[in-house]
């Protein structure tokens, strides 16, 4: 295509040397000669026409082999891509394996950071609970020593108690028996107004 434009674009230049040459020499145009410049005019302009259209030809017909192409080079993409399916079956298994395995990875970084967080919170709160222990275990120490103590003053001071209380036991009984004659005569007393009441009825 390339040779035939450079072919006429040759004859077109010697077509205009010749004219131009039979201008410089007769100095003017004869009909005749104006009636085959304009044929030749006529006939380069037809033939620059069909280049035209058969450039616009070749042009469809590029694109259209572009296009098939393009469509061949997705088919045997895609069967390339079956034939890889069908050389490792397990290709794509393993490669959903792995997304699961980075996603289930991604869910348990923050769970490994909150159990190293409870772990260090459950250590700090074991300590706090064995020092609590330790008080409490001295705190049962002392309050052994302090019953201890407690008991051995109730035994030095139980024979002056017991004492203590046989004179006061003593001393309430001889109340008890003043007052309970008095009660008696008291008794004794109303009964026979009572009866001498009886008598004057």
């Amino acid at each position: 295509m390339m040779q035939t434009q450079r072919t006429l674009e040759n004859q077109q230049s010697m077509q205009s040397g010749q004219i131009s040459g039979s201008l410089s020499f007769n100095g003017a145009l004869t009909k005749e000669d104006e009636e085959m410049s304009k044929s030749a005019l006529s006939t380069f302009r037809a033939k620059e026409e069909e280049i035209e259209k058969k450039k616009m030809e070749v042009k469809e017909k590029v694109q259209a082999q572009l296009g098939r192409i393009e469509e061949e080079t997705k088919r045997l993409a895609v069967i390339r891509e079956e034939l890889d399916a069908l050389s490792d079956p397990m290709k794509k298994e393993v490669s959903f394996v792995r997304k699961k395995i980075d996603s289930v990875n991604k869910e348990l970084k923050p769970l490994g950071q909150t159990c190293q967080k409870k772990e260090r919170e459950y250590k700090e709160a074991l300590e706090a609970f064995n020092d609590k222990n330790k008080e409490k275990v001295q705190l049962i120490t002392k309050l052994m020593e302090v019953r201890g103590n407690l008991i051995l003053i109730i035994r030095s001071n139980r024979a002056r108690i017991s004492c203590e209380l046989v004179l006061i036991s003593s001393g309430l009984s001889t109340q008890l028996v003043s007052e309970s004659e008095r009660m008696r005569l008291k008794k004794l007393e109303e009964l026979s107004k009572n009866i001498e009441t009886i008598r004057i009825a």
